[in-house]
């Protein structure tokens, strides 16, 4: 709780305004009962009429001061809850920015939005409560006593009994409740992580009519959460009847024994109203005070989860020395004995991997589904950090650089092409930012999709729908592998992402691919693709079987020559290929 209300410190003057406004308030609602008594005694049952006059007005005025009082309060708590949910979402999403993908696998994305969303609107509406009532409510319950006490000790000693008794009640329910919206929490989080696959998966559900079986998931994931959310809101709800009987039953004492006190002349008539009005108002600071339990478990309960995130120890950071190299021309790449796991599991997905790749050349990838190759692809950036071994950039291990420096040198094409929400220059400038027009221009005529955007209806300032829907497979790989050549990397990695291309396209994007100045890595199933490699790399079950150019692999390489059989439907022999 304390790691997340850190966050508030920046705006304590506001907090301390909200505070003394709130003490303001509180102040009159405990000073009013003992004029209420004063007017009763000495000025309705003395029928002295100036009396009430007097002491009324003063009520009046004292009503208006807290009036005001808590119209500013409000305003300064309002002020001081939104900028502390503001600071607070922000520092979430830097720090879920920071995550290395290991990090990722801890806190499912569905978690992750929960946490964001809906976390930080309780903690946010927890701490407005605390600025206008929530500290008042405590303080009045302990300031009414306080009063009820020094107005006639003896019948203040009901109330005495009855509030410890119902604070450590309270306090329990309070105890429970935390646990009990922990698991709403949760149950929150299952509810967003079906709704998100839903939507995201929407075309295959329909494609394969699983809309019951879908609804099934939901409506059990939902029922899963109503049931949590009864049980915690069941517990929350005993508290009222509990708080109401036993605070009844301490004014129908004070009524029973005042009237004999005022038979016996030990009591006074304002006095009696005076402490049955300071029990009504810590009657309704407790009725209160089981709502802010209730927000204040609720507010653990989210505090505890964002904190989770906040102190996530990020695996994936510069080391103290780690600096830049002055590269300009591609550099030479080296993979030494690496191998890799994924963290949290035992198989080796690389293993013992080895070669080297000269400055400028093109490297292709192939493997079966499963080969590792994808995972290779994730070493070089360090999206993951290797077990074994180390990957070199000329010369130097890439854990002793920048990881900004290092991402920088690379332009990264993902296999699934995500395009962002926005215009298509947009999407190019992901790359790089504040890019030219004709920079632009000349990343999509590379990328063999140019003609296709100044056909849009807007062109460059065409809006592209959610994850570039408006546009088919091919121009979503073909605008993400321009977004990469903006860059003008010195390391292009592209992640089967010609799939979608036909064969004449990808024989002009890869020509178009050679007059860039970058070592390439391509991960492929094509055949046609490899040929214009200068290396290839033949991987499965995450071991690089074999390595060498299009010629000798196929010379040499039984395992090619069935790939290069299966592709291209001829027999290979040896003496074609020597030709």
């Amino acid at each position: 709780m304390l790691r997340v209300l850190k966050f508030i410190k920046p705006y304590r003057i506001a907090v301390f305004i909200a505070l003394a406004l709130m003490l303001t308030e509180l102040f009159v609602e405990l000073f009013h009962p003992l004029l209420m008594a004063k007017i009763i005694d000495d000025g309705i049952l003395q029928g002295d009429l100036s009396v009430v006059m007097k002491w009324g007005g003063i009520m009046v005025g004292l009503s208006f001061v807290a009036f005001a009082a808590g119209i500013i309060n409000s305003f300064f708590a309002a002020h001081v809850s939104q900028s502390f949910g503001f600071d607070i979402r922000r520092a979430m999403y830097e720090k879920i920015q920071s995550f290395s993908f290991a990090n990722f696998n801890f806190f499912p994305t569905s978690s992750l939005i929960t946490r964001m969303t809906n976390d930080v609107t309780q903690i946010q509406n927890t701490v407005f409560m605390s600025l206008r009532i929530m500290l008042r409510a405590p303080l009045l319950v302990i300031g009414g006593v306080i009063m009820a006490l020094f107005v006639n000790f003896r019948l203040a000693l009901f109330v005495l009994i009855a509030v410890p008794f119902l604070f450590f009640f309270l306090v329990w329910v309070m105890r429970k409740g935390s646990g009990l919206f922990t698991a709403v929490q949760q149950k929150v989080d299952g509810v967003n992580n079906v709704m998100r696959e839903n939507l995201g998966g929407i075309r295959l559900i329909r494609a394969f009519l699983r809309h019951d079986h879908e609804s099934k998931r939901f409506t059990k994931a939902s029922g899963e959460l109503q049931d949590k959310t009864v049980r915690a809101l069941r517990l929350m709800e005993i508290a009222m009847p509990i708080l109401l009987l036993v605070m009844n039953l301490t004014i129908i004492a004070v009524l029973w024994f005042g009237n004999i006190g005022v038979q016996n002349n030990n009591a006074r008539v304002g006095e009696i109203v005076a402490i049955v009005n300071y029990v009504t108002r810590i009657t309704g600071a407790l009725s209160i005070l089981s709502f802010i339990i209730m927000a204040f478990s609720r507010a653990k309960a989210s505090s505890t989860r964002l904190a989770e995130v906040l102190e996530e120890e990020i695996d994936l950071v510069d080391i103290e020395q780690a600096k830049e190299m002055e590269t300009v021309d591609p550099p030479h790449i080296e993979f030494d004995a690496v191998s890799f796991r994924y963290p949290g599991t035992n198989t080796t997905v690389i293993e013992d991997i080895s070669f080297e790749v000269k400055p400028g050349e093109t490297v292709a990838i192939l493997g079966s589904t499963g080969s590792g190759k994808s995972s290779l692809f994730q070493l070089l950036p360090r999206l993951y950090d290797v077990d074994e071994g180390a990957i070199y950039i000329d010369g130097q291990d890439i854990k002793q650089l920048k990881l900004a420096y290092l991402r920088r040198l690379i332009g990264y094409v993902p296999q699934e092409s995500l395009l962002f929400t926005g215009t298509v220059s947009d999407n190019l400038s992901w790359g790089k930012e504040n890019a030219t027009m004709e920079e632009m221009i000349e990343a999509t005529k590379a990328a063999q999709i140019h003609d296709t955007i100044e056909r849009l209806p807007k062109g460059y300032e065409t809006r592209l729908g959610q994850k570039g829907i408006n546009l088919s497979g091919g121009q979503k790989q073909r605008l993400s592998i321009a977004r990469a050549l903006i860059r003008k990397p010195k390391i292009l990695m592209m992640d089967d992402s010609t799939s979608a291309l036909d064969l004449k396209t990808e024989g002009k994007l890869l020509q178009a691919l050679k007059k860039y100045e970058c070592t390439t890595f391509i991960i492929t199933q094509k055949v046609s693709t490899a040929t214009e490699a200068d290396k290839i790399l033949l991987m499965d079950d995450g071991m690089l079987l074999e390595q060498g150019t299009h010629e000798s692999l196929l010379k040499e390489s039984s395992l090619y020559q069935k790939i290069y059989e299966s592709q291209f439907g001829e027999e290979v022999s040896y003496a074609k290929t020597a030709k």
